[in-house]
């Protein structure tokens, strides 16, 4: 499954999947609620986790969607268009954003 091959939507999708499954408390906590609802709750908790773990949540997504070789490429590649679109020089954004490279 490449980064290329997904568009970011179905990509956060397949991510929010898998991110449940290795969630069994989570799981628990909203089977009671309804489809609407347990959406909201895993992307509530979904966005806690990444940034728990220093992360946006797209990058988050796309550590759930890639292997660990690719994951470090596309988060570069992705954090590169976003300086390119903002008008930052790559290491003002580094900075910016405490991006080690």
């Amino acid at each position: 499954m490449t980064t290329t091959a997904m568009t970011q939507e179905v990509r956060h999708a397949e991510a929010l999947k898998k991110y449940l499954e290795e969630s069994p408390q989570l799981k628990e906590e909203i089977k009671e609620l309804n489809a609407d609802d347990q959406r909201d709750q895993i992307q509530w908790a979904f966005e806690d986790e990444a940034e728990s773990q220093g992360f946006q949540p797209w990058e988050l997504t796309l550590k759930y969607t890639t292997t660990a070789e690719e994951f470090e490429a596309a988060r570069l590649a992705l954090h590169k268009e976003a300086a390119e679109v903002l008008g930052v020089e790559w290491e003002e954004y580094c900075e910016m954003n405490n991006l080690v490279v």
